[in-house]
């Protein structure tokens, strides 16, 4: 159920390397990564899927410049793309510019392609949670994801999982990440209905240690 994150603005090649070893070595689901650092070297035939954000970590780029990243990602080996909203339309409660944004992505990121939706759900109100869930599913998003892990106002919350959950049904599934750092953490937001998490130190979450990561 974990992508195996690594966002870092300073990360090298050496370190992706290093993530696709501890992924492997863990059983993660993925390895989530920045663009620019597609293709990675994943071992052929390994049961491990890449995972590459879009528009990250702000939404604040224009739906056609994340569409050209999205495609250019699944060219270079992304099997899933995280995309981040255009926080600000949300706030204003321009919905009808939150959904056409995802549309953009999803077209050209088209299924099989997974597409998850990154509301930044710290940063909203719950009745901007909702609504910006219901814009993702009529966009056609396979998943719902509560945070960056960058944003100052925080990152995935119980309260938001089940939210999200509540709204986007058996339309979508729903990610959490930014700060889940503890096996604890991690089953109350499955509990919560989370089926997917972003988890930058994943072999301290499930060995139980202490976490080095902040995402």
């Amino acid at each position: 159920m974990i992508d195996h994150t690594l966002l870092k603005p300073e990360a090298t090649r050496a370190d992706v390397e290093a993530l696709i070893t501890e992924a492997l070595d863990l059983g993660t689901y993925s390895v989530c990564v920045s663009p620019s650092m597609l293709p990675i070297p994943v071992p052929e035939n390994a049961d491990l899927k890449v995972a590459a954000v879009c528009g990250f970590p702000s939404g604040k780029h224009d739906s056609t410049v994340k569409a050209v990243e999205a495609a250019q990602a699944v060219r270079d080996g992304a099997d899933e793309i995280d995309m981040v909203i255009d926080i600000g339309a949300a706030k204003e409660g321009r919905y009808d510019r939150v959904q056409s944004d995802i549309a953009a992505v999803r077209a050209a990121a088209p299924s099989p392609v997974v597409l998850k939706v990154i509301i930044e759900a710290a940063a909203l109100t719950d009745e901007e949670i909702v609504a910006c869930c219901i814009a993702a599913v009529d966009a056609g998003a396979d998943f719902v994801k509560t945070s960056t892990g960058f944003h100052p106002a925080g990152g995935a919350t119980v309260e938001a999982v089940r939210l999200m959950k509540e709204t986007v049904g058996d339309r979508a599934e729903v990610k959490a990440s930014g700060g889940v750092r503890t096996f604890e953490q991690a089953v109350a937001m499955i509990e919560a209905g989370a089926t997917r998490l972003g988890v930058s130190g994943s072999r301290a979450l499930l060995e139980g240690s202490t976490p080095t990561g902040s995402y």
